[in-house]
């Protein structure tokens, strides 16, 4: 009885699925395939239920998640960050990581990464942290950068605009 109830379904489901398919204008079909597309549509729905009516099958637990390569070796060069998720390099996973819909946390915890894994090359920290101690972030208000020598040195002294003669 049951698998008659699933089957009246999985017509009208596969019927339904068919007249919207044939209702989009930019579906362009002969008459000919019609047939044959309800039918693929009726196997199609009537797999997915009978899929349905078995035990559902567990999700992965969040542990389960192989890296691509491991901890070590993702952490091996100073020029960049290898990813456990595909295996390529960047030089800061937080883009990667949202392009795959992961936070940084949920990244870690899903690997079994420690809190303090890095998300950002060291190299590439180095110099964006040389950068901003350049233009002057990070000073408090009103202090001076102190320029060294060989700045003082190389830097051309100008000279004070002339005022225009008349002649």
């Amino acid at each position: 009885m049951a698998d008659d109830i699933n089957d009246a379904n999985a017509v009208e489901l596969a019927t339904e699925l068919t007249i919207a398919w044939l209702g989009n204008p930019n579906t362009r079909t002969s008459a000919e395939e019609v047939p044959a597309f309800l039918g693929k549509m009726h196997e199609t729905v009537a797999a997915l239920l009978g899929a349905g009516t078995q035990a559902p099958v567990a999700e992965a637990p969040a542990s389960d998640f192989t890296p691509a390569v491991s901890v070590r070796k993702s952490l091996a060069s100073k020029d960049h960050i290898i990813s456990l998720i595909d295996g390529k390099p960047y030089k800061t996973l937080r883009r990667h990581l949202a392009t795959n819909g992961l936070t940084p946390a949920e990244y870690r915890e899903r690997y079994g990464l420690k809190s303090d894994y890095p998300m950002v090359s060291e190299n590439y920290s180095e110099s964006r942290r040389a950068m901003a101690k350049k233009i002057g972030l990070g000073r408090k208000p009103g202090t001076k950068v102190a320029r060294s020598d060989e700045g003082a040195a190389a830097a051309p002294r100008r000279r004070k605009a002339e005022p225009a003669r008349a002649e």
